[in-house]
């Protein structure tokens, strides 16, 4: 048999193992490109996927802070009043609520009760930018029997936020003892009788 064949014989048997370097080069090319494209579009996932879960991040917490309420309410004022003569004073007066929370706000209504006291806004809404100061016109029933006593008086706030995106209950103390409406009652009873 010569050295050299131009035709390969299949019913021979050749017992030499395949070169170990038997893969073409086009092959080993396009292996390599291969794995090179899954590598990329990991690295390009992984980018891709941190963004996105970083954006969502960002979006939730800007959406929980401007949905945080914090304010800071007072009374200002106490103007006049009436009797209904059963020894029911009727006084109308100013609460300033001040928004110390992140996004604006509207004040949609201010109420506060308790034995012998009840205290509502009249009715309109104030709108308060963060940090921003608003003042609420109250209307005040107060028996001339029952003592308001030191006790800070609970008003509860109905406040929307930026967008009516939320609209919620807020309880906030508010002092009276030290602040103009301190004494105010007991005077107009005094008045009255």
């Amino acid at each position: 048999m010569s050295a050299e064949r131009d035709v390969i014989d299949l019913d021979e048997y050749n017992d030499q193992p395949a070169e170990a370097g038997g893969a073409s080069p086009d092959r080993l090319m396009a292996r390599q490109k291969m794995v090179l494209r899954l590598v990329a579009a990991f690295v390009v996932g992984v980018v891709l996927g941190g963004v996105v879960v970083s954006e969502l991040r960002d979006s939730r917490q800007q959406r929980e802070r401007r949905s945080s309420i914090s304010l800071v309410a007072f009374p200002a004022s106490v103007g006049s009043g009436g009797s209904d003569g059963k020894g029911v004073l009727q006084v109308n007066g100013q609460l300033v609520v001040i928004n110390a929370g992140p996004a604006p706000i509207t004040v949609r209504a201010a109420t506060a009760q308790r034995h012998g006291v009840l205290i509502r806004d009249t009715g309109q809404s104030a709108p308060i930018r963060p940090g921003g100061t608003a003042w609420i016109d109250v209307k005040a029933r107060i028996e001339c029997s029952v003592e308001i006593g030191d006790e800070p008086l609970s008003m509860q706030f109905s406040v929307e936020t930026e967008g009516k995106q939320v609209i919620r209950e807020v309880t906030y103390p508010v002092a009276i003892v030290g602040t103009v409406w301190d004494g105010a009652p007991d005077h107009l009873c005094e008045q009255r009788r």
